[in-house]
């Protein structure tokens, strides 16, 4: 009624006056007792007012604070430059008093970072400092992995990233890096997928944890591998930060003094198997293609054996997917023997090839060396398998042995004799390249590399087991069992070593480290610029070759079969630039090919 009184009397702009000086008074901090409104706290409307003033401040700084961008921009590290934000961009952005008032140029903050890096006492520390840092800027981050690759990457991923994994409990930072789904999400993970702040998902890296590089079953702690693996897809590859996401698809863990912890973050259970794993699996590829595109790359990621190769040959003409452990693995290490053919003088098709090791990496790389000399010879893949034998943990594979697992019989070979240690295999296959895989540390001995010295003028070994701890021999075994004439790689970094030579001179070899970061980036960034469809067996071979082209003579020289680390991101566009060729040439792709491939690629790569 008083309202209704007022309103003729005044006219609604008084009323609008009133407001703002009400506001006025409210907002800027003046207490409506003390302006002559309300003279003591006895006068009834004290109360009153007061609670006016409360309640209307409460509304408008909510809404104000709803209103600022600048606080929560500053707190997304996909967004956020830090101390690099320009004078413009923090007026542009609500960021004023959110940054000290200096500006610190990027490059500044990178040596920085670098020189608080070097201080910590240990790769682990590295490691979570590393993680901090990418908390809260991924340009600052990236800018850091990418002017540091080869200091930084076994700080990133292999090795350091074992003992993360091992201790994420422990070290888990509670920031929201990735996707975490397990089977209590079966018919929600659309939903899960939706909660994620960027929709415009190109690449994803997803894990059960099962077989967590060399260490086996490590549950939910295996997502420090999704998450590591995508730092290298956007530090090698240029793929940018916010289109990548690491998922964890928790179905339990069979490590039962892991779940036992009081700090273990997933299920306390035994792992699921059977329909029911596979129902949240297809529920998964289902979401992900509704939420995000046909085409959005999947990378399947240390699953274990058991089903590594069926969710493979699942999946695979259902979504643009392959499984890095077994197609990525296979390409780096096929690139290595094409690079050191330059070095032995032997064509691939004429190596005698011993697998010690017959999981997925091993029976991976052997099934795309079958297929590469089947193209280079225009043989049946089946012949070309024939070059190839491989070892288990119950000794040599052969057409003798029963109850095989199926990924193994097409390398179960007719033999005259059955060896059960590597020295026997050795002396009876006289192979002239040794691939181990095993993930059992030592097992490339003295006498086992000795052997190869003999039987070859440069015997070809690679110990591509990781961690390093896992390795078959290290890379001092390697030279100085072989009086430096093996030509060696590793599956993680390894320390150069200087031999004294036949000619009595002393020769130092920096060893190559087949690390799948060679072709992954590459393979993803030219999935991505075709929007492919499908990832074949081919475009896995192209990759091989043009990762083994850009090896040069001076690498070879000191005994490196591969690139030189800090050039991955320029070895990963040439890399996307021939798989992407293959993809629009093969009608695997979405897109019209651009006139210029190349400079187009370029164009899609993230360089902070």
């Amino acid at each position: 009624r008083l309202v209704k009184n007022m309103i003729p009397r005044w006219g609604f702009i008084k009323i609008l006056v009133v407001v703002l000086v009400l506001h006025v008074q409210i907002t800027s901090g003046n207490d409506l007792r003390n302006s002559g409104v309300c003279k003591t706290s006895s006068n009834p409307f004290s109360a009153l007012f007061s609670s006016l003033q409360s309640v209307w401040r409460r509304i408008f700084f909510t809404c104000k604070s709803k209103a600022s961008t600048g606080y929560s921009h500053l707190k997304n590290p996909v967004n956020s430059k830090g101390m690099s934000t320009s004078k413009e961009e923090r007026e542009g952005l609500q960021l004023r008093g959110l940054l000290p008032a200096g500006h610190t140029p990027l490059e500044v903050q990178i040596e920085n970072a670098m020189e608080q890096l070097r201080s910590k006492s240990n790769d682990l520390e590295k490691y979570t400092y590393l993680q901090t840092i990418q908390d809260g800027s991924e340009e600052l981050y990236f800018g850091v992995l990418g002017r540091h690759l080869k200091e930084c990457m076994p700080l990133v991923y292999t090795p350091t990233v074992g003992q993360a994994c091992i201790q994420w409990h422990q070290i888990y930072r509670h920031t929201p890096r990735g996707i975490y789904l397990s089977i209590e999400d079966l018919g929600h993970v659309e939903e899960a997928l939706s909660n994620w702040p960027q929709q415009d998902i190109k690449v994803i890296v997803v894990t059960d944890g099962e077989r967590i590089l060399g260490l086996g079953d490590l549950g939910v702690n295996g997502m420090g591998i999704p998450v590591g693996k995508l730092a290298l897809y956007t530090a090698c590859g240029g793929i940018h930060p916010s289109v990548c996401l690491p998922v964890h698809i928790d179905v339990g863990t069979n490590n039962i003094p892991l779940r036992s912890h009081p700090a273990y973050m997933g299920l306390r259970s035994d792992r699921i198997r059977g329909e029911k794993y596979y129902e949240l699996l297809q529920e998964f590829i289902q979401a992900v293609q509704k939420r995000f595109g046909r085409t959005t790359l999947i990378q399947f990621e240390d699953f274990g054996n058991t089903n590594a190769f069926d969710i493979l040959n699942r999946f695979r003409d259902q979504a643009t997917c392959f499984n890095d452990d077994i197609q990525g693995t296979a390409a780096v290490a096929l690139a290595g023997l094409i690079s050191s053919e330059r070095l032995t003088k032997i064509p691939l098709s004429q190596h005698t090839i011993l697998f010690y090791g017959a999981g997925e990496a091993g029976t991976g790389i052997a099934e795309l060396i079958a297929k590469a000399i089947s193209k280079e010879q225009g043989m049946s893949v089946a012949e070309a398998r024939k070059k190839i034998w491989m070892m288990d943990s119950k000794g040599l594979i052969t057409a003798k042995r029963e109850n095989l697992a199926h990924h193994k019989l097409t390398y179960a070979h007719e033999s005259a004799f059955e060896c059960t240690t590597l020295d026997e295999c050795v002396d009876h296959i006289k192979p002239s390249v040794l691939i181990g895989v095993s993930a059992v540390p030592g097992s490339f001995t003295k006498s086992v590399i000795e052997k190869m010295a003999a039987l070859n003028d440069k015997p070809v070994i690679f110990a591509l087991s990781n961690p390093t701890s896992k390795a078959e021999c290290t890379s001092e075994d390697a030279y100085t069992w072989t009086s430096g004439r093996c030509i060696f790689a590793s599956g993680s970094p390894m320390p150069s070593v200087t031999v004294k030579m036949s000619d009595g001179d002393s020769k130092t070899f920096e060893p190559g480290q087949g690390n799948n970061a060679y072709i992954f980036p590459g393979l993803g960034l030219g999935i991505m610029a075709a929007d492919a469809t499908t990832v074949d067996d081919e475009a896995l071979l192209v990759a091989a070759n043009a990762l083994a082209q850009q090896v040069g003579d001076e690498q070879l020289e000191k005994g490196n079969v591969y690139p030189e680390l800090d050039s991955l991101k320029s070895v990963s566009a040439k890399i996307a630039e021939q798989v992407a060729a293959h993809f629009f040439s093969a009608g695997l792709s979405t897109l019209r090919r651009p006139e210029d491939l190349a400079s187009y690629i370029k164009s899609l790569m993230y360089n902070p």
